[in-house]
């Protein structure tokens, strides 16, 4: 396998998660979203994406985008340890909280996104900052008072083992603390991140630990 990734990039993060989790091997194609005017909308590369995004994952003939589409592949094809619970209703509640991160908080303060709010309308960098911690503390708001009394949390998202949920809410906590974005707020938030950042599968996926990792 081939993991095209940039070592910031969230949805990069998440499938590098589930492939450390599944004990995986794969080899890491660095694809630098800002060098020679973004690596990622190169011609090259989009003969692998065509959206111009990172990740995408060649499996043998396969090549799969969409960070959480490539997680649930892997899943299938690698069932051990299963990312997903057992019963529907279960997936449901997973899938929800892993959509909210992905669907929600992520597109809207991604590195294209503050991009164009900056060029196009000329925006500071302290109105991007007050951009991003405004979604940020819209969406883990709302997370954080529906998980602290939601009764399948246990020391992650569902029970005492890592989901697609915790495997979507570690990079967004880890991008949001590297904005200084107070997160004291969320503790429950909190909590689950750092129960994964004790599991050598989460610290492996991190992003200083990658090899195209920057000071």
């Amino acid at each position: 396998m081939k993991l095209y990734s940039y070592f910031r990039s969230s949805a990069s993060y998440r499938v590098r998660i589930a492939l450390a989790l599944k004990e995986l091997q794969f080899q890491y194609e660095a694809v630098h979203l800002l060098k020679d005017g973004g690596q990622q909308l190169a011609p090259e590369y989009r003969l692998v994406n065509p959206d111009g995004i990172v990740p995408a994952l060649e499996d043998g003939p396969e090549v799969l985008t969409q960070s959480l589409a490539i997680i649930e592949y892997l899943d299938e094809v690698h069932p051990e340890p299963p990312l997903l619970p057992r019963s529907a209703a279960d997936r449901a509640y997973v899938r929800s909280v892993a959509l909210q991160v992905a669907c929600e908080i992520h597109p809207v303060d991604n590195l294209r996104v503050l991009k164009y709010l900056k060029t196009n309308f000329g925006i500071s960098d302290e109105q991007k900052s007050q951009w991003y911690r405004h979604w940020i503390d819209v969406g883990f708001g709302s997370l954080e008072a529906r998980l602290t009394v939601e009764k399948r949390v246990g020391d992650f998202a569902f029970g005492d083992t890592p989901t697609v949920a915790d495997i979507c809410l570690v990079p967004q906590i880890w991008n949001a603390r590297r904005f200084d974005i107070p997160l004291d707020s969320y503790p429950t938030l909190n909590r689950f991140a750092n129960n994964a950042m004790a599991l050598n599968a989460f610290k492996h996926a991190e992003p200083s630990n990658q090899p195209d990792a920057e000071g």
